[in-house]
């Protein structure tokens, strides 16, 4: 398994990985700015054959809240199925974070779950340290709420 910083052909990739798994999807216009405008913080996890199996889509947010401070936000994390429970999520928050703070000097992470995702909750909570800063009713287009969860980056 490698693990490494997403290129720009990467991105098809990473968009299969989202249709197969998740509920929000994105076109690939979403990636490409994304892949032009932060570099430095997606990373893709491929297997051995080279194929994309998970990946992390991260910006830094334009409009920065709480008294301007700089912060990422991790729009989208995705693990194919065949290759979870191997670690690759939190390997890949954690790459994502870091280099936030290495570019960006950013003080958080911030990012959203459905209230209902146990997986992803324990995830960013109990293995990463995340906490629930606000509950956001109707978040997702299916009108399913989403925590915002925060991180601090540095102490």
């Amino acid at each position: 398994m490698n693990i490494r910083r997403a290129r720009p052909e990467d991105m098809p990739g990473m968009q299969a990985c989202n249709l197969q798994n998740l509920p929000e999807n994105y076109v690939m216009k979403f990636y490409i700015y994304h892949s032009v405008s932060w570099p430095q913080l997606s990373f893709v996890a491929e297997d051995e054959k080279g194929r994309i199996v998970g990946y992390i889509l991260a910006k830094i947010e334009d409009e920065p809240e709480d008294n301007d401070e700089v912060h990422g936000h991790v729009n989208s994390i995705s693990v194919l199925r065949s290759h979870r429970r191997l670690g690759l999520a939190k390997k890949l928050m954690l790459l994502s974070q870091q280099a936030m703070v290495d570019v960006y000097d950013a003080s958080y992470c911030a990012l959203h779950v459905r209230k209902t995702n146990k997986a992803a909750l324990g995830l960013y909570r109990d293995t990463l340290g995340f906490h629930v800063d606000k509950l956001e009713k109707g978040y997702y287009a299916d009108g399913e709420d989403a925590y915002a969860m925060k991180l601090w980056l540095k102490s």
